[in-house]
């Protein structure tokens, strides 16, 4: 599946300096991602800054052949906090091992990989060139790289509150839920994030 892709961080780009960055804004203007304007706002507007600044990393998934860019993730590295009650003992023994546990509330605290982003490109009917669990694996196996070199366990993303959405992270992905999270979209517009995890 990953030969399939070309998988470009897009540091590679901006280490060009501003020819590298013209360039990339290029790629970046055939994306449109229609279904989840956060997506494209993201990856347009804030995604190099981010990059810049060390807050995160995004990388873009190309096809080899045509240089048509399919979709893309973001990475960084957040703390949370888990209740870990409705966890198998098996994977609480994992949690423990990379986090400080509460004595009174018995919440894990622990540093985590976040993806932060994960969008399809919906331009010219590129969506169909990668599916979305294509998309999710190439973003896993990226943080399975930065396990390999640098440690840690768990995997966490932030979805909104949709049914379909859940269940590919879910059932199809075996992600699980453990906390909520109130954002809001505008002064008056809040919204609920379900956070889901996966011990890798």
């Amino acid at each position: 599946m990953i030969d399939d892709f070309l998988i470009l961080n897009i540091r590679e780009y901006l280490r060009q300096g501003e020819d590298g960055e013209n360039m990339l804004r290029q790629v970046f203007s055939t994306f449109s991602c229609e279904k989840n304007a956060d997506v494209e706002r993201f990856l347009l507007q804030r995604s190099i800054e981010f990059t810049k600044k060390n807050q995160s990393v995004t990388y873009i998934v190309i096809t080899p052949e045509q240089g048509q860019i399919v979709g893309y993730f973001t990475i960084t590295i957040k703390s949370i906090t888990v209740n870990a009650d409705s966890f198998s003992n098996t994977v609480k023994k994992k949690i423990a091992r990379v986090s400080e546990q509460d004595a009174e509330n018995g919440n894990y605290s622990l540093s985590a990989y976040l993806i932060a982003q994960l969008g399809k490109n919906y331009k010219n009917g590129a969506n169909r060139v990668i599916t979305g669990e294509q998309l999710l694996g190439l973003a896993i196996e990226k943080v399975k790289e930065l396990q390999y070199m640098a440690g840690g366990m768990v995997i966490f993303l932030e979805a909104e509150n949709e049914e379909k959405l859940l269940q590919f992270y879910e059932t199809e992905n075996g992600f699980k839920r453990f906390d909520v999270k109130e954002v809001k979209s505008d002064a008056e517009n809040v919204h609920t994030l379900i956070q889901l995890l996966k011990v890798l």
